[in-house]
């Protein structure tokens, strides 16, 4: 965008339709062309600099609208706002800043999208993990790929202006291709507006989010706003899931189904996964019949984005796994070995597929245990249904804490309960019921106690999170150091 004094909020003006009002000296408005120089858009007043453009963002909790004398006061030359507030510098008024923020975005940062390979990968499992195969498959083969979500930024998606920005960068470092992890708030916030998609990527839908969406139906809508016209130039969908089969059959651009069909002469095992892909051979080091899933979605992927079979093949089985994404930890019991594996399962649907992959490294006549819990503020929903899928498909149950967060443990855990509960009405298999051990280092360390040869525990829901957040405090906790300090003990 031409950052010339006068023409960066006369054009954004122009592109969103709005009214530019613009100050004087004496604090006055008026139509008179600007003289603001615009180098940064944000909606938090706190990031306010020098030359920024402040955006009035009227959410759920708080009105930007309040915050906005504080970035005048910290800097910023002009407000996108949705009413006039006479604070002495330019305003452009829209009917929807949320909308406005992301063109604003998108047009200071320069369109970085316009000039990358930019993937956007939506579903509510497994997204993690596909955009950083993608990325991975990408570099093996030449380019000069990175990507963005779970585990580069404190949110899923960034807001519009993080994200913009982070695209620029990677623009002017050489990147030439960038996978993101693009959650259904982010489509529903306008986070992504503005980004132009060479492939749209859709995993599978499950149940979460329903603090956020109302409906399932409300949520699959918003997954399904990736795939509108003028989105993505081409899709990838997990015909597996029935949601894919709807998005494949309602799409007119090129889109390819993905199925575990095409993994032919597939075997599975603590090690990974080994298949043909295309009638090239596959070694995948990610154990779990999911993670083969994922591989196809990331290959059919790349394939669009121009490489060849053979590269692709290649790097995926260069892939050395994604963090806290079904990562496997062996360990000595008395007698022999068994196998720890922590994944970031934290929805129903992810749950169950965790487990069922773990049975898959389980030894014949040996047992599979679960550790995990719920995080506080966010669906309760999924709470009983997590603690049903628990006590059907696993042997041994151990219920702990995850995130609690403001709310109390104890009750979180009481919920999950009555969910394992009414799955087995008076009778938990082997065993009374599932234990509950609110701390989670000694709920950790209870499975490992009680593993034998040959068995499996999986710790879900954190995956690669080095932090346990409480009401009031923090503080430092890793699935994984865990596992590995308790069994060197």
């Amino acid at each position: 965008m031409n950052d010339d004094p006068g023409v960066a909020l006369v054009r954004l003006a122009e592109l969103l339709g709005a009214e530019l009002r613009t100050a004087s000296a004496e604090g006055s408005t008026s139509a008179a062309p600007s003289q603001a120089r615009i180098v940064r858009v944000t909606q938090d007043s706190r990031q306010v600099q020098a030359d920024t453009l402040f955006c009035c963002i009227s959410g759920a909790e708080q009105d930007g609208h309040m915050f906005a004398a504080d970035a005048v006061a910290a800097g910023a030359v002009a407000l996108l706002t949705e009413r006039p507030l006479g604070l002495g510098v330019d305003e452009i008024v829209v009917s929807d800043s949320r909308a406005a923020l992301a063109i604003a975005a998108a047009e200071v940062s320069g369109r970085p999208s316009e000039h990358l390979g930019v993937v956007g990968v939506t579903g509510t499992n497994g997204k993690t993990t596909v955009v950083s195969m993608i990325a991975g498959v990408l570099n093996h083969a030449g380019r000069v790929a990175r990507s963005i979500g779970t585990l580069t930024s404190e949110r899923t998606t960034p807001e519009a202006p993080e994200l913009q920005r982070m695209l620029a960068e990677m623009l002017g470092q050489g990147v030439t291709d960038v996978a993101v992890e693009v959650s259904s708030h982010a489509l529903m916030l306008h986070r992504v507006d503005e980004i132009q998609f060479a492939v749209g990527v859709f995993t599978n839908l499950g149940h979460d989010h329903m603090d956020f969406h109302s409906t399932p139906e409300q949520y699959f809508a918003a997954k399904a706003k990736l795939f509108e016209p003028g989105r993505c130039r081409n899709a990838v969908v997990y015909l597996g899931d029935m949601h894919g089969k709807l998005l494949y059959e309602a799409s007119g651009r090129t889109i390819v189904g993905v199925s575990l069909d095409q993994a032919v002469d597939l075997t599975v095992g603590v090690a990974g996964s080994t298949f043909l892909w295309r009638e090239s051979p596959v070694n995948l080091h990610m154990a779990g019949r999911h993670n083969v899933v994922n591989a196809l979605l990331a290959a059919e992927t790349c394939l669009l984005l121009g490489l060849e079979v053979n590269q692709i093949a290649q790097g995926l089985s260069a892939l050395e796994g994604v963090a806290g994404r079904f990562e496997i930890i062996r360990f000595m019991t008395v007698g022999g070995e068994a196998t720890a594996v922590v994944d970031y399962a934290h929805t129903p649907d992810a749950l169950e597929q965790s487990l069922l992959a773990a049975r898959d490294l389980v030894t014949p006549g040996a047992r599979l245990h679960v550790v995990f819990g719920c995080g506080g503020d966010r669906d309760r929903q999924k709470r009983p249904l997590m603690g049903a899928i628990a006590v059907q498909q696993a042997d041994e149950v151990i219920l702990t804490s995850d995130n609690p967060r403001s709310e109390n443990p104890e009750a979180i855990l009481n919920e999950i309960f009555q969910g394992c509960r009414a799955a087995r009405s008076t009778e938990f298999g082997s065993t009374e019921g599932p234990r509950i051990i609110e701390d989670r280092r000694l709920a950790i360390r209870a499975a490992l106690q009680d593993a034998q040869p040959g068995d499996v525990v999986l710790v879900a829901g954190k995956g690669h999170e080095a932090t346990q957040i409480f009401a009031d405090r923090t503080e430092p906790f890793d699935d994984r150091l865990v596992i590995r300090q308790e069994v060197q003990q």
